[in-house]
């Protein structure tokens, strides 16, 4: 099982950034307690935009959620490799 605890709390963070000429976000999900964003529970990258990304990271949230109740706690992404 991963480190997510019932009670965990979780984070979403979108950053905006450049790639080129092309305004692109990224967004995160990862413990609050964390302070190194470095390996997160899931992540997506290249989003046009702002509300894009925020969708997508609480559509994952979501997921967490039921992933969660039904017993399946997420993994980091470091450790997925580990799992399979």
């Amino acid at each position: 099982m991963g480190d997510v605890l019932d009670r965990m709390k979780l984070k979403v963070r979108v950053v905006h950034y450049h790639r080129g000429d092309v305004d692109c976000w990224y967004a995160d999900i990862d413990d609050a307690d964390d302070r190194q964003p470095d390996d997160p529970y899931w992540y997506v990258d290249g989003c046009r935009t702002q509300a894009e990304a925020l969708s997508a990271a609480c559509t994952q949230l979501a997921a967490f959620d039921q992933a969660v109740a039904a017993g399946a706690y997420p993994l980091r992404l470091s450790d997925r490799g580990l799992a399979a």
